[in-house]
């Protein structure tokens, strides 16, 4: 099957099942998705679903956090992994963000890549999912079940399989495309035994013609 064949049938199939896909992330501002996608790097989704809320009531904005001491957010986050890791990191974003941006989460990837704790992937988060924007944000999940479908070919880093990725997936899709990918990499095409029978775009899966 021709890459751009397979690109149309998975976003075609995707688009009918998961029409509006999005983070399953807990938030209601973008000050909160920004906290939660950095507590998330290598942590469930669950678990900081689990940790914020307690969290952001005892620090509602970045300005709050900014105040914060290092025993305070430790004490908070210490069920997440690497929290000793995320708490320098939370307390650098929350300073940067209250004295450089007046506490708005900035809108553009180098400003948000400026942030403290927050790499390629976290901003490609915030812009897709708070802006809106035709953003990609390669995680674990999309970086393995792009190639694994074969939406991308022999991509050895997360950047290139973004890259990747944009080139073939219409510019007002991608953001929802993200969230296909990591749903479809969490609950279907599992790291270590893939549910191929239970998969719905088997028939446009690399992987699956092969086996």
């Amino acid at each position: 099957m021709k890459k751009a064949d397979r690109y149309s049938k998975v976003i075609d199939r995707f688009e009918q099942s998961m029409p509006e896909a999005q983070t399953e992330l807990h938030f209601d501002n973008p000050y909160q998705l920004l906290v939660a996608v950095i507590l998330s790097a290598q942590c469930t989704d669950k678990r900081v679903n689990i940790i914020t809320p307690p969290l952001f009531e005892r620090f509602p904005t970045a300005a709050d956090l900014a105040t914060a001491t290092r025993e305070e957010v430790f004490e908070l986050i210490k069920s997440c992994s690497y929290p000793n890791n995320k708490t320098t990191s939370l307390l650098g974003m929350a300073r940067m963000l209250t004295e450089r941006f007046g506490g708005k989460v900035p809108d553009s990837i180098d400003d948000l890549m400026s942030l403290p704790g927050v790499g390629r992937k976290t901003a490609n988060v915030i812009l897709s999912v708070v802006y809106d924007k035709p953003a990609m944000a390669v995680d674990t999940h999309v970086f393995r079940v792009a190639e694994r479908i074969g939406l991308t070919t022999n991509s050895h880093t997360p950047l290139t399989t973004e890259r990747e990725l944009v080139k073939y997936i219409p510019e007002e899709k991608i953001a929802r495309a993200h969230h296909w990918l990591i749903l479809h990499g969490r609950y279907v095409c599992k790291a270590r035994k893939p549910l191929c029978d239970q998969c719905e775009i088997s028939q446009y899966c690399r992987y699956y013609e092969k086996a």
